[in-house]
């Protein structure tokens, strides 16, 4: 007589262990994308309706990777703590906080309850991971000069994203606390990186499209500082957009080696920078310049298109189980 083998998990539990956090980059993205396509809406004057539709998407799709990861810490705890102990995948948690500030960015001009819900949660939490990353790299016993890759940006410069919904919420003190951390980190961090890119081994090819988070901080504090500085774009403001717009120039110039890369979840690391340097460059066409007017259309295309191929490459990979495996 034959007996049956024991059970084994099923498929769809075990994908749950090995659910990634850097799914949340796809929130940012897409949450980038709406911002991009309202302030489109005001200078260029495309349709409303594009930027409120994916605003809303993209809070479905942060509802959707949430509830996916909370059932794995539900069901996988010690998975998420080995996440979590991982020194490159550890700077993607705070991927979650900054998603609800973007959040707040994206509705507060309609839903100002909502979007304080979002950012009051959002500050707070990305605080807290502030901390937790930093006290992490102070007291490390395991990290090297080759972990350190872009990615180290997202816990500690992500603080400059709180002032851009954060002077219509709490008193402006607040914003400063968290932008003047963001900025003077980023120089810091921007040191190590550079040191570990121009004298080290390259990038592996997994974290290779994270060079792009390159353009973020300089585009995002640009955001900010206009918020904090009454609109006005001075002499510091011209600077930050202008290394953003170098930083852009520069991976555009190596456009190639990008193309060539296999898609990785990573991969969504092009988004959001692209989205923060195409709202910048609408700031300053909303001044009146004929040039960023041009340049404006350009990005916004290259956005576009690039978001919805990273959205069709992730679903195509979702459907063939390769988002959800282990590494």
């Amino acid at each position: 007589m034959t007996h049956p083998s024991p059970a084994t998990p099923s498929a769809p539990h075990s994908r749950l262990a090995h659910y990634p956090i850097p799914l949340f980059a796809t929130v940012m993205g897409t949450s980038g994308l709406a911002i991009a396509w309202k302030k489109a809406g005001h200078v260029l004057g495309l349709p409303a309706g594009i930027g409120l539709s994916l605003q809303w998407w993209s809070l479905i799709l942060f509802v959707m990777v949430a509830l996916g990861y909370l059932a794995k810490m539900a069901s996988h705890w010690e998975a998420v703590k080995k996440e979590f102990s991982n020194p490159i995948r550890l700077n993607f948690f705070p991927a979650v906080s900054i998603s609800l500030l973007l959040l707040a960015v994206a509705f507060v001009d309609a839903q100002a309850g909502l979007a304080y819900a979002f950012w009051i949660v959002g500050a707070a939490l990305h605080l807290a991971f502030t901390l937790i990353v930093m006290s992490s790299w102070i007291h490390h016993t395991r990290y090297e000069i080759k972990h350190a890759n872009p990615a180290w940006f997202i816990p500690i410069v992500g603080n400059v994203i709180v002032p851009v919904a954060g002077v219509n919420f709490a008193p402006v003190e607040i914003s400063w606390f968290f932008f003047s951390i963001g900025l003077v980190f980023w120089v810091v961090l921007l040191t190590i990186v550079m040191n570990r890119l121009f004298f080290h081994e390259p990038l592996p090819e997994r974290l290779t499209p994270t060079l792009f988070i390159l353009i973020a901080p300089p585009a995002v504090a640009f955001i900010a500082w206009l918020k904090l500085n009454g609109g006005q774009i001075d002499a510091f403001g011209q600077i930050l957009y202008n290394v953003a717009l170098f930083l852009t120039l520069l991976l555009a110039s190596n456009a190639l080696r990008f193309f060539r890369l296999r898609f990785f979840l990573s991969t969504w690391a092009y988004s959001f920078p692209l989205a923060a340097i195409t709202i910048a460059t609408l700031i300053m066409a909303e001044r009146g310049s004929g040039f960023f007017f041009g340049l404006s259309w350009l990005l916004l295309i290259v956005l576009s298109l690039v978001l919805l191929l990273l959205t069709l490459r992730t679903a195509l990979a979702a459907m063939r189980g390769e988002i959800c495996v282990p590494e």
